[in-house]
């Protein structure tokens, strides 16, 4: 009877990697076929100073990495404190690095248009 359940236990997770597999595989081919076509559509739609698929793209991405915590470091198994823990601080500083990383890239975006920006107080 051990032996039945270690081989079920064995088939569940084997069916679990499949399954993460095929969920982070169709994430990933839905990003490279939008890079690659780059729709119009979204590429001059603009949402809070950036292009729509630019939004996608951060969007897929943190998807992504939420489910990669979630499966592969085993989070669904642990208490509710844990998971918030770990998931809402990881989400933070990536809206953080993401805000950041916009600020930052427009005021250099800005000085290559301009040429100059000039500090007037």
């Amino acid at each position: 009877m051990a032996h039945d359940a270690s081989t079920h236990e064995h088939q569940s997770a084997t069916k679990r990697i499949w399954v993460v597999f095929a969920i982070l595989s169709i994430i990933t081919i839905v990003e490279v076929i939008l890079g690659i076509i780059k729709p119009a559509s979204l590429v001059e739609t603009t949402l809070i100073s950036m292009s729509l698929l630019n939004w996608i793209f951060i969007i897929l991405t943190i998807v992504k990495a939420y489910y990669i915590t979630w499966a592969f470091m085993h989070m669904e198994h642990e208490t509710k404190g844990l998971r918030r823990s770990v998931v809402w601080t990881v989400i933070f500083l990536i809206a953080y690095l993401v805000f950041i990383l916009l600020t930052e890239g427009d005021y250099i975006y800005e000085v290559y248009k301009n040429g100059h920006v000039a500090w007037d107080f």
